[in-house]
């Protein structure tokens, strides 16, 4: 699959999406966008091998984000006071692995807890050692088809909500793979635990144009603004 640089991206929501006009920030050059204060989190969402391209399931333009999730975190390390990534760490996730599977409720098998499939890409160190920025790690999908990094935990057992609160973190910027799935999930279930989120469109990528489309007004509907950076 070829990458989706960001421009095309971009020209998609602008043009295709049913979005409310202005809910897609930033598109305006040299228009600077203020983040509310409080302390903020960068949440990168499963950029791991298996979602990128030569994975068991990728998403085009995966490998791209990766580098420019790499770039903003050596650019804008310090606008933030926690870094955490989720990963799909998958045990025995019943029947979200399929043989046959239909790509909605059922996939083929990926991210297996300790596999090669499973690491982050190693495009995430293009700029930064990627791991060693990290403040923590949270899995999911052990036992079940977990989407939103909220259903995971950390390695002592401490939920994603229970790391940011002891943080005291009242902020989101949110970016990874994929758009309509994981980062959709865990968008939705950031807003509904409170916090104030961005979505750094040019850091994320989805399955399909429509799906990206669609769950981009689903998350703009719940509060999530949509920024799109360069």
């Amino acid at each position: 699959m070829c990458e989706a640089p960001a421009l095309s991206r971009r020209a998609l929501l602008a043009a295709g999406a049913t979005l409310a006009a202005g809910t897609l920030v930033g598109f305006s050059p040299g228009v600077a966008q203020a983040k509310p204060a409080g302390r903020t989190a960068l949440i990168v969402v499963d950029v791991q091998r298996d979602f990128c391209e030569q994975g068991a399931l990728p998403v085009a333009g995966g490998t791209a984000v990766a580098r420019r999730i790499s770039r903003w975190i050596r650019d804008h390390r310090t606008e933030y006071d926690i870094i955490v990534a989720t990963r799909d760490w998958h045990i025995d996730p019943g029947a979200h692995f399929s043989q046959t599977p239909d790509y909605v409720n059922s996939w083929p098998v990926h991210c297996q807890a300790g596999s090669v499939g499973a690491q982050f890409h190693p495009a995430l160190d293009t700029h930064v050692d990627f791991t060693s920025t990290l403040d923590a790690v949270v899995s999911k999908g052990q036992y079940s088809g977990a989407y939103s990094g909220f259903e995971g935990t950390a390695k002592d057992g401490r939920t994603l909500d229970q790391v940011l609160r002891s943080r005291q973190i009242a902020r989101l910027d949110i970016v990874g793979l994929a758009t309509d799935y994981c980062v959709r999930a865990t968008a939705l279930d950031g807003r509904r635990l409170g916090y104030r989120e961005r979505l750094l469109t040019p850091m994320c990528a989805g399955v399909s144009d429509a799906g990206e489309i669609s769950a981009m007004q689903d998350m703009s509907d719940a509060g999530v603004q949509l920024i799109d950076q360069p």
